[in-house]
Parts: C-alpha cells; structure tokens; sequence
C-alpha cells in the first residue's frame, strides 16, 4: 500500500511552513491539515499491517495519495512566492494598495484551497472508519509484511553471484554446435517458457573461454516483443566497435543492415539475439543476417520453438528442460540459506523441511525458485516468519505450470513493506529489458519523494541516497530485479534490469493502483480524459495530445541505446524524456508549452534528445517545483548560453547540464546556481567558456560535483560542501595563493569526511604539490583516477589509507610508482592505462599490495619484476599492448590465487612464451 506520498507530503509541509505560517495567517489551515494526513497515515499503516484488500481500501489510497500532493503543492508554492516576494523588494511595494489587495487575494486563495483539501481527507477519514480496517482483513492472514526496516544486514550469497544449477549439460551441448566450423547450421535457438533461464544460459556459453576464443568478434542484442530492428543492429555493430562516428550513428537503416551483413561474412563472429518473440520479428531483422558463406552463427533465446526452423532450416534447437527436484533444492538454498561454512547462521531442521516443501511447489521454475528463495532469505533465521510464508505459499500456489510464476511474484509483491511498494512500482515507467542506472533512479526516488531522509527508528543520520541505496539491495535481495554491473571497488550495484515478467507484472500492479498510465498507439487520448493519473509514460514513438488539445510530440528516438522512452505527467506535471528526436523548429513551440502550462513539473528528464539546435528559454524559470532537471546531450544552436532565470528553480536536487554545442566547444552558465541551495547533484557542462565564473559555496548540501576546475568555480568553495562525497575535476586545478615554502600553513580544500571518489582528468599538467594537498584533505576516499599529466606520485603519507580502487592514466610517472603504492594497506584495484609511466622498470616488492586482486597494465612497460611474496590476493591480471614487455615475471609463478590472465594485442612471441611457460603458468 502506498501512502509514501502522505509521509513527503508531511515532511514537506513541516519544512516548509516553519518560517512562513506564523507570517501569513495560514498556520491553523496547515496544522489542521497536517494532523488529518497523520490521522490518515495511521490508518493506512493498520490496513496495509493486517493485509486489508478491499476496493475501498484501494480507492481511498488512490485518492488519498493525489490529495496529498496536492496539500503539498499548495503549501511549496505559498511558500515560494513568499520568499521571492522578501528577496524583490517587498517592503516598499507593501506601501501601494494594489499590492496588499493581491497579497490579500493571494491568502484567501491559500486559505481556501488548504480547507478544501483538508474536508475532502475528513470524508476520507469517516470513510474508512465505516469500515473498520480490522474486519476488512484477518490478522495474520496473507503474507507477513514487517514495517520495520532491518538495522543489519548480512551479505546475500544470490545477490554477488551468477547461480547456475542444472545448465552444465546444456552448456557441454551447446558449446561444440557453435564452435563446429564444418557444420551448415548458422543459427542456434535455446526454447522454453519465461522463467525458465533461456537468457542465464545464454549469458553464460557467451561468457565461455572457448567461445571467447573461437569467435572473433561476439556481440550481443536484446530484441524483446516490441522488436525495433534499427537498435537491435546498432547494438550489435556498437559491440563490434562499428559505430565509431557521429556519420556512423546518422546511417539509413539499409546501409546499417549491408554493413554487418559484410562484416559477418568478412569475419567469424557470434551474435546473440536475446528474446525474441515471433518469426515476425525475425523477418524485420534477417536483412543483416543474409550471409551465405560465413563462419558467423547466430544464438537465439526464444519462448517459440518454430522460429529457428523459420530463421535456418538447418538450425540447431535446444528445448530448456525443467529443473528436477534436486536441481530445484539446490538452487533454492543457494539463495534461502546463508553459507553453510558460517558458524553464525546454522540451518534449522524445521526451516530445511518447510524450505524442502515450498520448492515443490515452484514445478522446477528458476525464476520461480530464486523468487521465492529471495523472499525467505529475508525472513531468515526467523522460523516464525517462514512458517508464515510457508502457509501463504500453499494459498497462493496451486502447482499449476502455467500458474506458478503469476502466483509468486504476487506472492514476492504482497510480502513487500510499505516503503519498498513505490520503490518497486516506480520501475514500471521503464521499457522492456532497459538497463537502469541506480545512481539516476536513487536521485529520481529522492526528487520525488519516494524516499526521503525522515525515517524509521534506527535510521538516524542516514540521507536519503543511502536509504534509497539500501532499498534498492533490497529489492535485489528479494530477486526483483536483475543487477547488470556493480562498482568494481565498493560492490555496489551501478546498473540493473527486470525480467521481463516481473517487468509485466510490476506494469500491471501499478495500472491497477493508478500509479502510472502507459500510452501508446493504441490507447493515446487527450489526456483531460485519462482522469487523474499522476504519470503518463510513453515507450516509443507517440503523439500524446495535451490538455488544450493541441499535441506535444513525444516523438522518441530510437536511435540510441537505452533512451528509448519518454513520459509525461499531466496532474501534478512530472515528465520524462529520454531520448527525443524531434525536428528542431518544433522545439521552441513544444518548450515554450512545457514552461508555461506545466507549473508544477517536478523531474524534466532529457538524454541525448537528437541534433543541434536547441536553445533553452528563459521561461524555464517559470518551473518552480522542478527537484530534477537533466539536460544531457542536447546539442545548443548557435548561442552556446544557458539563461539566467534557471537561478529560480530553488527547489532542485539534481542538475544535469552536460550539454554540448553545435557551434562551440563551451558553454556559458551565468552565475546563478549559488541560489539552488537545495542542491545535492551537479553535473556542469565539460566545457565552460572563459566568461563563466561560479560560486558554488552556498551549496553545503551538495554530494555530486562533476566537471569542477578552477577556471571556472573557486577552490575555496569545496570547504563549505561539508556533504560532498564525489567530485570530479575536470580542466585546470590550481590553488590560489598557495604557500610553496611551507606546505603544511595552506588551509585544507576539503572538509566533508563523506568524500569516497576523487577524479581529475585534464590535458593541462597539474602541479604535484597542488595534488598532494588536494589529497591530503581527502583523507577517507577509497577510489582515485588520475586521468592527467603529473610526472611524480604524491608521496604515501598523501595518500588515504582507505583506497581500494586506484587508476592511473597519462600521467607519465618519471619513478616506479609500485613502492609507494603497494604500502597501501586495502588497494584491490589497481590499473595502469595509456602512458601512466613513463620509465623502464617496475617492481613489486615481497609483502607489498597485501589485498591487491585485479591488475591491468595497458599501452605502456618494458620490464616488470615481482617478488615471492608480492599480491597475494591477486586473482586477476590484465597486460595489453605493452609490445616491449618481453616475458612474464618468473614471480607470478608463487601467486596461488591467480584465476585469470588477460593477454590482448601482444606480439606473438610473447604470446608463445606464455603458453609454453609450462605447469607454473
């Protein structure tokens, strides 16, 4: 049940009438308001605690929720234009008449519109006293929903690592069919039902040594129902690195499909072509696939079994079988059970029967298992809890085939607290198989109100980004969204997706609550007609007309990868955009609408919206309520200059202004985000022009500062950002007035001891006493990446003991950096890319890098020496285009827990040496 709405609203509406109410004469209307939302919110919490599924229940929720944002609404805009008012001179325009009789309409107005709301929830109230939730719903009935959030949490054995049970033979079947040169079949399928692992396996004979050797070139391209052929082979020409220009990107789609025509017949390649639904589809994309005499093969995941035949009446179809029982166990407490060598969690033999009886019910479906098996691994050790489930599971599932995976994603969904509800519905706006950043959707979470920093008890001291992070583990702890990558120093997830029946169930789930409205061909109206649904989310190319009958074209692009949906939210205005391709005259009719009808727009999200010639209006000041605004990618005409109005939207969180020029390499910002103190991500443009000059001390809650030097900004100022926690610097970094003869009388740059990832990446040469002493404030960072000239490494005693990630490019170190660096007590990470050193020699010395595990040394070496004892821990190494490196260093043969070697564009007898180099290696 959501009523996450009604708790923003509440902390909102605190927030923002501490200074203004006693001013104006609303504070009664709001208190009055208020202490009916609580009232409200406690009943909310009691039905969604005994499960109550009641029509009513449901349409009060519904109702409810728009009430509370437009409570919410209401109070920001009084409070706004209150503020503007004490900053424009109000003073001395309260002396005219004329200003105190629109003052005095102004509050007759708030007032109103504040009682209005506030009798409509009391009737709401009264409506759900008449149905007394406790009879609405049986306590203990339906699946156990605890609102409290765990304090602890332990690592989820499913959530770090790929589980595979019962693919081996099909692995060991499939594999030779691929690699079999003499064969005439070109096309391979893997057929079975949703659920049943089709992509899992895929992903994994992908993945395979001997395919990766084999095949020269692989590539890999998600199809899903809605086929869109002009994509599906830009992704694959994209992973055969065939997309290199923007001519490449602006090719008509015929020369796209002759030009990987030719490069499969020219070269032995592998294309995986993931879900695709009909022969349909496959007809739409065979133009690119028409290769008679080739060593390329095609590998298809499938839920239909006739299009391989249809594909190549000589292609191999392999039907994905069921896991049997023992298969299903094993995968189950792979994902239930913690592991089993922890002497912490033993599994209890009332747990392991309950656990035994629930897997039969699952009729040997992965995805079915690993749903279920993440919903009890959060339960666990409570047996109370999986006796709870247990029972629901025998309500729920009836151990029909076609029916088990319906039941238990209702299952996994009715077992979700309050707070992950929205969370989880929210990621319906996404297309099928989109790949979602975390980092963008946390920022959108928080702009929304999704998540917020007022939490439960035991939650004190945590921001919002990190509640909204340790929800997102969550839902992936449960199995409801797939991670895709993972920071490679922290673990954290980076990006992730849903499988596509979650996907159409997390779809229906929120149609059904009125979440969100999908349009499309089919279904696109006016959208005074939708009713009052909060967002509309559009998939593909779509007119949606507005609200005055004319027509916004949220004509979307499908011209670049995972930016193909937009939406737009009529009611309380949020719209999304990802990704419009619209002609450019339409451009300033089209905005000039958005700024001055959408009032209370909250996210205007925009990504790589087409070709030059956008120009922002100044009307975009007008937008007000905005907490996110991403402009990424659009490409400005002719005057390269952002407005000054932007200085108005005082609410905003994240601001994303990587844009580029047509005309320009910079950009000009005026000096006005010093007002957005609200702030807590700001990305500036690459490229700022040498007018622009920013003060950016005024933002103490900013926690992302992307493309900062001290061309444009002020060192100074990232002392007052107390909270900032990434910061990349881009372009020139120099201290002002900086004390060369005594370094330690400088003041610190930094002062926020959140700071974890430091970036700076410049072609100007950085003064090495300038990032000494950058670092030195930077004492808690565990990831650094030098993208720039510095010729000397700062000293150990610079560097922060907490790195675990370090990268090193184009620096033209002078000296062996490996001393200083491998006294580095947690460094896992560590790459050498392009030029990082200069010299002939590196050497890691016997107990040097304890915890180092990857290693990549690229583009630079002539000779590197390792002694017994040195990286311990390493379990990956990468050496590539290092062409003076003669041999591998004898040391490497005591390394024990070296699992990988990655050699890439060595001479050849380097390569002989390796594989010649016997046992040891």
């Amino acid at each position: 049940m959501d009523f996450s709405a009604v708790s923003y609203a509440l902390e909102t509406i605190d927030k923002l009438t501490q200074e203004v109410t006693s001013l104006w004469g609303v504070d009664e209307q709001v208190e009055g308001l208020a202490s009916e939302l609580r009232w409200m919110q406690s009943l909310l919490k009691v039905a969604d605690a005994r499960k109550v599924d009641h029509e009513v229940i449901r349409t009060t929720v519904v109702e409810i929720r728009e009430l509370a944002y437009d409570a919410e609404d209401v109070i920001e805009t009084f409070s706004l234009k209150v503020a503007s008012k004490r900053k424009g001179g109000f003073s001395n325009c309260i002396k005219r008449s004329a200003c105190f009789l629109k003052e005095g309409c102004l509050l007759h107005q708030i007032k109103s519109e504040i009682e209005k709301i506030t009798a409509r929830i009391k009737v709401l109230t009264r409506q759900l006293k008449t149905y007394d939730v406790s009879k609405l719903g049986v306590d203990g009935e339906g699946p156990s929903c605890s609102t409290e959030r765990r304090e602890a949490r332990r690592p989820y054995p499913h959530v770090m690592d790929d589980n595979i049970v019962g693919l081996g033979k099909d692995i060991k079947k499939l594999v030779p069919v691929l690699l079999d040169e003499q064969s005439e079949c070109r096309v391979v399928s893997i057929c079975g039902m949703g659920g049943l692992g089709k992509t899992t396996l895929a992903k994994k004979i992908y993945s395979q040594s001997q395919v990766v050797g084999h095949f020269k070139h692989l590539a890999w391209a998600y199809v899903s129902q809605n086929c869109q052929k002009r994509k599906v082979w830009e992704d694959i020409l994209s992973d055969f690195n065939l997309l290199s220009t923007e001519a490449d990107k602006e090719m008509k789609v015929e020369k796209l499909a002759e030009k990987l025509s030719s490069f499969l017949e020219e070269n032995k390649c592998l294309v995986v072509l993931d879900d695709i639904w009909n022969t349909e589809s496959w007809d739409s994309l065979k133009p690119a696939f028409l290769v008679r005499e080739t060593r390329s093969k095609i590998l298809l995941t499938s839920r239909n079994k006739e299009i391989v035949s249809h594909a190549d009446s000589k292609g191999f179809l392999h039907e994905l079988q069921y896991l049997n029982y023992k298969q299903s166990w094993v995968l189950f407490q792979k994902i239930a059970f913690p592991p089993t060598n922890s002497p912490r969690y033993k599994i209890d033999a009332k747990m392991k029967e309950l656990g035994e009886d629930m897997v039969k019910h699952c009729a040997g479906l992965p995805l079915a298992i690993s749903i279920l098996g993440g919903l009890l691994a959060t339960k666990y050790p409570s047996l109370t809890e999986w006796l709870k489930i247990s029972a629901n599971v025998k309500s729920y599932m009836k151990n029909d085939k076609g029916e088990v995976l319906r039941d238990v994603l209702a299952l996994s969904y009715d077992d979700l607290p309050p707070y992950l509800r929205p969370c989880f519905l929210y990621l319906s706006h996404f297309p099928e198989d989109y790949e979602i950043l975390a980092d963008r959707l946390i920022q959108l979470w928080v702009a929304e109100g999704i998540v917020s920093s007022k939490q439960e008890e035991g939650d004190e001291g945590q921001i919002a980004e990190d509640v909204a992070e340790g929800y997102l583990l969550e839902l992936a702890e449960r199995c409801m969204i797939q991670v895709r990558k993972r920071d490679i120093a922290t673990l954290k997830i980076r990006s992730f997706q849903m499988h596509d029946l979650m996907r159409d169930f997390c779809l229906s789930k929120a149609k059904q609550q009125k979440f969100l409205y999908i349009a499309d061909h089919s279904n696109a109206c006016p959208l005074s007609t939708i009713g009052r649904v909060r967002r509309v989310s559009a998939h593909k190319f779509i007119w949606i007309q507005c609200i005055k009958k004319s027509f916004i074209p949220l004509t979307v692009s499908n011209h670049f990868e995972n930016h193909e949906y937009g939406s737009y939210h009529p009611l309380v205005l949020l719209l999304y955009v990802f990704g419009f391709c619209v002609i450019v005259t339409k451009w300033r009719g089209i905005w000039k609408y958005m700024f001055n009808n959408l009032n209370f727009l909250r996210v205007l999200d925009f990504e790589r919206g087409g070709e030059g010639g956008f120009k922002l209006p100044n009307d975009i000041g007008k937008l007000i309520h905005l907490r996110f605004l991403r402009l990424r990618g659009l490409e400005f005409f002719l005057s390269s200059k952002l407005p000054s109005s932007l200085g108005n939207l005082r609410c905003l969180q994240t601001l994303d202004l990587r844009i580029e020029s047509e005309w320009s390499d910079s950009i000009h910002v005026p000096n006005v985000l010093w007002r957005m103190q609200q702030l807590r991500h700001l990305y500036l443009p690459e490229e700022c022009d040498r007018k622009t000059k920013l003060k950016l001390g005024t933002l103490r809650n900013l926690q992302t500062l992307v493309n900062f030097n001290t061309k444009n900004c002020y060192v100074k100022d990232l002392i007052n950002m107390t909270n900032i926690r990434e910061l990349e610097i881009r372009g020139p970094f120099n201290i002002e007035d900086f004390n060369t003869k005594e370094l330690d009388k400088n003041p610190p740059i930094i002062q926020s001891k959140y700071l974890h990832s430091v970036s700076i990446i410049s072609e100007e040469e950085i003064d090495p006493r300038h990032l000494a002493h950058l670092l030195l404030s930077c004492e808690n960072i565990s990831k650094l990446s030098l993208d720039v000239k510095i010729r000397r490494l700062p000293e150990y005693h610079y560097l922060s003991s907490n790195l675990a990630y370090i990268k090193l490019r184009r620096c033209e170190l002078e000296e062996d950096p490996m001393p200083t660096l491998a006294e580095l007590p947690k460094l896992r990470i560590l790459k050498f890319h392009n030029n990082a050193f200069e010299g002939k020699e590196m050497f890691c010395s016997a107990q040097g890098f304890p915890k180092l595990e990857s290693l990549s040394l690229l583009n630079f070496l002539e000779e590197w020496k390792v002694s017994e004892g040195a990286m311990p821990c390493l379990r990956r190494l990468e050496i590539e285009n290092c062409r003076q490196l003669k041999k591998l260093p004898d040391g490497l043969r005591f390394i024990a827990t070296l699992k990988e070697l990655k050699i890439g564009k060595m001479p050849k007898t380097f390569k002989d040496k390796v594989e010649e180099g016997g046992e040891d290696f």
